[in-house]
C-alpha cells in the first residue's frame, strides 16, 4: 500500500473550493514537489493532508504503518515566530511532542532524538543559543530538526528556502536531498521553484487549473508545465 494516497479530494477554506477531483499517491522513498500559482491551493492542500483542514469531499489514507501524527511538518515562517523566544535545543525538542502521550515530560529517548538531529543539521554549536537571534537559513536548520524528531518516514515542507541567499538555498536543498536518499524518508515539498522541483524531485504534483500528477520526465513533456511558462508566471 502506498504511504500516502488522496483520492478524489476537493479543497478549500472558509467555505470556499478552490481543488477539486485530486487524485494522487505517494510512495515511501519518494520525492514530490508541488507546484502551481499562487492561490492554486497548494499550502491548504499541505494543511489537509495534515489534518489541520479538513478536505470538503474525498479521502485521505496513509499506509505502511505511517500514523497522520508521524508525519514531520517544516511550515512557512510568519515574522512573529522568526522572533521567538525559545531556545534551539526547546524548539527541536518540541519536536518529540507526539511521542509523549499523556506524559508530563520528556524521556530519555526522546531527548536522545532531539541531540541526534540537531547534530545531523549542523546545529550543535548554537544549542543554547536563542532562536530569534538566528540568521533564516540557521531558523530553516532548526525547524527541519525539529520536524524530524516527529518522524522516521515523512516529511512535509512548505517553501523551505522562501527569503534564503542563493548559498543558503542550496545547502538547503542539499540538506533535504540527503534526508531522501540516504534516510529513505518520503519528501513532500511545496516550492516555487520549477527548476529546483525538477533537479530533485522524481514525481510533480502542479496544481492550478486542473493539475498534473506524474515522473519528473513525463512533467517536463506535459502541457501544463509549458503552459505555465507561456503564460509568464515565475512563482507560485
Amino acid at each position: 500500500m502506498s504511504l500516502l494516497t488522496c483520492r478524489d479530494l476537493s479543497l478549500g477554506y472558509d467555505g470556499n473550493v478552490i481543488l477539486k477531483g485530486l487524485s494522487f499517491s505517494v510512495e515511501s522513498g519518494d520525492y514530490l514537489c508541488i507546484v502551481g500559482e499562487n492561490g492554486s491551493g497548494k499550502s491548504t492542500l499541505m494543511k489537509t493532508i495534515l489534518g489541520l483542514l479538513a478536505p470538503f469531499g474525498g479521502s485521505i489514507r496513509t499506509g505502511d504503518g505511517l500514523q497522520p501524527d508521524e508525519i514531520g511538518y517544516l511550515p512557512q515562517q510568519t515574522v512573529v515566530q522568526k522572533d521567538f523566544p525559545a531556545s534551539v535545543w526547546e524548539i527541536v525538542l518540541s519536536g518529540c511532542g507526539n511521542r509523549m502521550g499523556l506524559r508530563p515530560f520528556y524521556n530519555k529517548e526522546e531527548k536522545r532524538i532531539a541531540r541526534e538531529n540537531i547534530e545531523r543539521m549542523g546545529l550543535t554549536p548554537l544549542i543554547k543559543r536563542c532562536y530569534r537571534e538566528l540568521s533564516g537559513g540557521q531558523q530553516q536548520r532548526v525547524l527541519l530538526a525539529r520536524a524530524l524528531c516527529a518522524t522516521k518516514k515523512m516529511i512535509l515542507l512548505d517553501e523551505p528556502v522562501s527569503g534564503l541567499d542563493p548559498k543558503v538555498t542550496s545547502g538547503m536543498y542539499a540538506l533535504i536531498e540527503d534526508l531522501n536518499k540516504s534516510d529513505g524518508i518520503t519528501v513532500i515539498m511545496i516550492s516555487h521553484d520549477i527548476g529546483a522541483a525538477a533537479k530533485y524531485a522524481d514525481h510533480i504534483l502542479h496544481i492550478g487549473d486542473g493539475y498534473f500528477f506524474g515522473t519528473k520526465d513525463e512533467y517536463l513533456k506535459s502541457d501544463m508545465y509549458r503552459g505555465f511558462f507561456k503564460g509568464g508566471e515565475s512563482d507560485g
